[in-house]
């Protein structure tokens, strides 16, 4: 099957790094640029003026303005969700929601702040659950240790309502010392998230460890239930130990995984509701194959054809959308980077 089933067309090009993609009910591709910049594709094309130039937002490392959620009901709310890197007596990350005018982001209020943030690890994947709660992913902030502490927000899953209460039901409400807005824990450096259509499982894309905290490769796809712990940094690659949770796949040598996101539509039949995952390092496409909890199989696509791939969006037009990460520091830009790449049916 393969590439033959489709081909490439640029929609966008000339990016500052793209972290995050979602399709408002309009049709309009709603984008983040890592260099603090909220940006619009309608009808094919990129609006020159961003929809907003986050302030407060610092750019510095790999960190800088990344996850980007609408809320479920965004048609009636405008309600857009962003996650940022900021400096407050050192570098931290918040989540912020403002109401989008069609031209402008406006009226933000703080859902979250205060996570402990570095120019690695902060995570920021961002997303509204079947449930319609509001699910967050934060790195170890290069701390490796946090991701076990109940009592820290770091190396988590965050379950919140929409305008940043804590649910009840959360599964450490009730735990003395514990941060009651946590749904999972022991993760490192989740980046990517979605829900599987028919089950609504949560499947995250992971960072597994680089040369400087242990053995390399090891990254993840999880399937992150409520109240479990991943195991970071207590096991990694495929090591198990009981009251820990083992990836549902595990990639040595390193892919660096990005976003993932299921295809959901039926322009290429064949992908219908596979999990896609953008590889950053490993500079290709992962085409999962699942029934419910199990791997079918996996296939490479794009393999070095556009380089590092960061965001993967599955589009209400039935095409399936995918970001460069060429100028993030780490890769080689061709002229046109970074760019927004669709894939249709050949």
């Amino acid at each position: 099957m393969g590439q033959s089933v489709f081909k490439v067309e640029v929609v966008a090009r000339g990016l500052q790094v793209p972290w995050a993609m979602v399709f408002a009910p309009d049709g309009r591709l709603i984008f983040t640029e890592r260099v603090g910049r909220v940006r619009v594709i309608e009808k094919g094309r990129l609006r020159e003026k961003p929809l907003a130039e986050i302030a407060d937002c610092v750019h510095r490392g790999e960190g800088g303005l990344m996850g980007l959620a609408l809320h479920p009901n965004f048609a009636r709310t405008r309600w857009l969700y962003l996650a940022y890197l900021y400096e407050q007596g050192g570098l931290k990350v918040r989540v912020v929601r403002y109401r989008e005018t069609g031209d402008a982001l406006v009226e933000p209020k703080v859902i979250i702040e205060g996570i402990q943030g570095n120019f690695v690890h902060d995570g920021t994947a961002l997303g509204f659950g079947p449930d319609g709660k509001l699910y967050i992913t934060t790195g170890d902030a290069a701390q490796r240790e946090l991701a076990q502490r109940l009592d820290r927000l770091e190396g988590k899953t965050l379950r919140l309502n929409d305008d940043g209460s804590i649910p009840p039901d959360n599964p450490f409400v009730k735990t003395p010392n514990a941060r009651p807005e946590i749904w999972s824990y022991g993760h490192r450096n989740a980046q990517g998230m979605d829900w599987q259509p028919g089950t609504g499982l949560m499947f995250q894309t992971e960072h597994g460890p680089s040369g400087f905290d242990g053995p390399g490769g090891g990254d993840e796809v999880n399937i992150v239930e409520r109240g479990k712990n991943y195991g970071w940094p207590v096991i990694h690659h495929r090591q198990t130990r009981a009251g820990m949770e083992a990836p549902l796949l595990e990639f040595t040598p390193a892919v660096a995984p990005g976003a993932c996101a299921f295809y959901r539509g039926n322009k290429i039949p064949q992908w219908r509701h596979n999990l896609f995952v953008a590889c950053l390092r490993g500079q290709k496409l992962i085409r999962v194959v699942l029934e419910g909890r199990r791997v079918v199989k996996t296939e490479d696509l794009l393999v070095n054809e556009y380089g590092r791939l960061r965001a993967v969006a599955s589009g209400p037009d039935g095409f399936l959308y995918v970001s460069t990460s060429n100028r993030d520091g780490r890769g080689r830009p061709h002229p046109d980077d970074d760019r927004i790449l669709r894939l249709v049916p050949a």
